[in-house]
C-alpha cells in the first residue's frame, strides 16, 4: 500500500478509535463518579446550570477520556503509520486539542480544569504514545 495513503488512513482511525474512547469514557462516567442530585451531565445547558455542585471529583472522568482518548488515537497510528515518525500522533494530539480548546469555551469548568486539560490531556499523551511504540520497535 502506498505509503501516504497508510498515514492517511492511520490518522483516520486513530481520529474514530480516540473519538470512541474518549466517548466511552464520558458515557461511563456517571456510573463510576456519580454527578449530583439533579445535575444533568448530558447536556452543556445541564452542566452549566448545575456546575456550582461539581466538585474536583467530577473533573477525573472528563479529564481521563481526553487523555486516554487522545493516548488510543496516538497509539493506533503508531501501531499503523510508516514509517514511525512523530509527526502523526502528534496531529492526533493537535486535533484533540483543538476539540478540548473548543469544549474549554462552551462546556464550564473551573479555571485550572481548563488548563490542567489543555496542558497535559493532548499533546503530552500523544508524546507518551509515540515513545511507547517506538520503544517497543
Amino acid at each position: 500500500m502506498n505509503t501516504t495513503l497508510k498515514n492517511i488512513l492511520a490518522v483516520i482511525a486513530g481520529l474514530v478509535v480516540g473519538g470512541l474512547v474518549n466517548y466511552g469514557i464520558i458515557l461511563l462516567s456517571p456510573f463510576v463518579i456519580a454527578p449530583p442530585a439533579g445535575v444533568d451531565m448530558s447536556t452543556a445547558e445541564g452542566i452549566n446550570a448545575g456546575v456550582h455542585l461539581l466538585e474536583t471529583k467530577h473533573y477525573i472522568m472528563p479529564f481521563l477520556a481526553h487523555a486516554l482518548g487522545t493516548f488510543c488515537g496516538a497509539l493506533v497510528v503508531m501501531l499503523i503509520a510508516a514509517p514511525k515518525k512523530m509527526l502523526l500522533p502528534m496531529l492526533i494530539g493537535c486535533f484533540f486539542l483543538l476539540g478540548g480548546i473548543s469544549a474549554a469555551f462552551m462546556i464550564p469548568a473551573p479555571t485550572w480544569f481548563i488548563i490542567l486539560d489543555l496542558v497535559v490531556a493532548y499533546i503530552p499523551m500523544a508524546w507518551l504514545a509515540y515513545n511507547i511504540k517506538k520503544t517497543t520497535n
